[in-house]
């Protein structure tokens, strides 16, 4: 599940959040715990924020087939807050009973943590959210060193030895961009950048990997900018990485 190395980032990233997160609330005793002692709060708190962590990571692979949170950032916030506060509300009542009073509550004091468990999830959401927009990963050719990138060993045996233009990202599949045609190859984007270094290149969207020298314009509108690639190929570049990428002299 965490085999790619920007998901284990991801994941890694999201438990120091909430382990942050749940370390202030027992600090400041927040939403009622300052008369339990520390320790007391302390594991609580934690405890509650971890759970909470490893469920909003499942609804963020959810979520983000569907809301690029690159894109709408705000969007991706209130559609995870959506989904993770419901069942985190009765986590949150089952350990609040247990830590606090050692038994459950009525189901009818259920409504009652709502509100407190939608305003810390929205909080930690839209820190995670705003973490993940990161720079664009550029990679480079090595001028010391050249040689072909482990990427190209990967070509399907038809285009060996082809000019790769972009790698497009489809579910679990890349699409090969060539000026030999395309093809379908099964690999993450994220690992495929990683072996594309050696290759002046970057990523210019979260499903896409362009070649530098493919380029060969640009149109910009709206906040967003699509490049034309040799063959008249068109790569978007998200709002996440356009700046970065101007600032690189990419158009």
């Amino acid at each position: 599940m965490l085999a790619q190395p920007a998901e284990r980032r991801r994941f890694l990233r999201g438990l120091v959040v909430a382990v942050s997160g749940g370390v202030f609330l027992a600090i400041t005793g927040a939403f009622g715990s300052v008369g339990a002692p520390l320790p007391q709060r302390l594991v609580y708190w934690v405890l509650v924020m971890v759970i909470g962590g490893l469920w909003g990571h499942v609804c963020g692979m959810a979520v983000g087939r569907f809301v690029d949170a690159d894109e709408r950032p705000w969007l991706a916030v209130a559609a995870l807050t959506a989904v993770i506060t419901g069942p985190l509300s009765i986590v949150v009542w089952a350990a609040t009973g247990l830590f606090f009073a050692h038994r459950l509550y009525s189901v009818a004091s259920l409504p009652q943590l709502f509100v407190p468990v939608l305003i810390v999830t929205a909080a930690i959401t839209t820190v995670n959210v705003f973490l993940g927009r990161a720079e664009p990963v550029q990679t480079h050719a090595d001028p010391v060193h050249p040689g072909p990138a482990r990427f190209l060993q990967r070509l399907p045996a038809r285009l060996r030895g082809a000019t790769l233009h972009a790698v497009q990202a489809e579910d679990h599949y890349l699409r090969l961009h060539t000026d030999r045609g395309s093809d379908l190859i099964l690999m993450r984007l994220s690992d495929a950048v990683e072996e594309l270094e050696g290759l002046e290149g970057a990523q210019t969207h979260r499903s896409w990997w362009v070649a530098r020298e493919a380029v060969r314009g640009v149109e910009r509108g709206d906040g967003r900018a699509v490049l034309t690639l040799e063959g008249g190929l068109r790569a978007p570049v998200s709002r996440r990485y356009a700046r970065a990428l101007r600032e690189a002299d990419w158009w």
